[in-house]
């Protein structure tokens, strides 16, 4: 891609860093589906220990991670209640009602709270769906990389243990949760019976995200990801690049959430832009073209000539998202390029 196009579409556009091609390079592997790549196998023990749980199972993608919970958790017909706009429900082509054979409550707004869950919990009668599982996403992307308060999970767990419900968390952006809030991973995995995180978005790996829960929660997740195709072989070399951005890929995440704040800021001074400054807790910016103004997909065609790439993600909103292959000089580019496309 040409240097001087900034690239904000996703945090999966990043390219690995060269010290990150070193791991790649130099990870110890072997076959993965017998159990014996040692990459792997760290990876996966250092993963659970993190959030404080049993076990842990490296898999292709954050989407395979939300079929595998699915799947793990419900049987055909069940229930799951889920934030306003989960990924699970509007980005990951229908797999779970194709795949996991299972139905979606939606919460009234992405970050609920357990007395919504309360209320949503079906009842025991053979007329409804019964409901297996609550589903939090973390950060949520459709609502801008909000965080889901710490006090609202540690209530929705209590309610979910007291119903007999599972609790997962679609964590693709976890870590840029911890370090938003300052909270350990330990704080948040222990609230939920399981967890998984993308290695692909803002941790700038090339591919691959990590399931985290009990040991036969995640014995039998292994045995669905077989049965998706999602077992694997000499995939150490995936898992080392894992290792080190969970050592050198954390921390600089603050960074992502400086420059999105940065942009936001300058975004809220130009005339046709709607933004709510208060929802940029992370690394991801949503904004709103007024309609007098142009349409999203007008204003993505247009900046991509001037050399910035981003996503329409409806009819009048833009969305953004910042990385470690940004810079403050890109980011204030960025920022240039919108008032320059608004200006025509």
């Amino acid at each position: 891609m040409n240097a001087d196009v900034i690239d904000l579409r996703s945090d999966t556009v990043t390219l690995p860093t060269p010290a990150m091609r070193e791991a790649i390079a130099a990870a110890r592997v072997g076959d993965d589906v017998f159990g014996e790549d040692p990459t792997v196998v760290e990876l996966q023990e250092r993963a659970a220990a993190l959030f404080g749980h049993e076990a842990a199972l490296f898999v292709p993608s954050g989407t395979m991670a939300n079929q595998l919970a699915l799947l793990s958790w419900c049987q055909r017909g069940d229930d799951v209640i889920a934030g306003q706009g989960a990924h699970a429900w509007c980005y990951e082509t229908g797999a779970a009602a194709a795949v996991s054979g299972v139905q979606f409550t939606l919460m009234d707004g992405a970050l609920f709270s357990a007395e919504q869950v309360a209320e949503a919990i079906k009842p025991d009668n053979h007329h409804l769906c019964p409901t297996r599982l609550v589903m939090v996403e973390n950060t949520h992307n459709r609502a801008g990389g909000r965080v889901f308060p710490l006090a609202q999970l540690q209530a929705i767990s209590a309610l979910c243990r007291d119903r007999g419900l599972g609790l997962h968390m679609d964590g693709a952006r976890v870590f840029n949760a911890l370090v938003a809030h300052g909270l350990s991973p330990a704080a948040v995995g222990g609230t939920v019976d399981s967890l998984s995180f993308c290695l692909s978005k803002g941790l700038g790996c090339p591919v691959g995200s990590v399931l985290v829960g009990s040991r036969a929660w995640i014995w039998r997740a292994h045995r669905f990801r077989k049965m998706l195709g999602g077992g694997m072989r000499q995939i150490g070399f995936l898992a080392a690049a894992g290792l080190h951005a969970l050592d050198h890929h954390i921390e600089r995440l603050a960074d992502d959430h400086r420059r999105a704040r940065r942009f936001a800021q300058a975004l809220s001074g130009l005339q046709g832009v709607v933004i709510d400054l208060a929802t940029v807790e992370t690394n991801i910016v949503i904004f709103d073209l007024a309609d007098a103004v142009m349409d999203a997909a007008t204003f993505q065609a247009r900046a991509a000539e001037s050399g910035l790439l981003c996503y329409a993600i409806g009819p009048q909103r833009v969305r953004v998202v910042f990385h470690l292959g940004v810079d403050d000089g890109g980011t204030d580019r960025a920022a240039e390029v919108v008032g320059h496309v608004l200006r025509g």
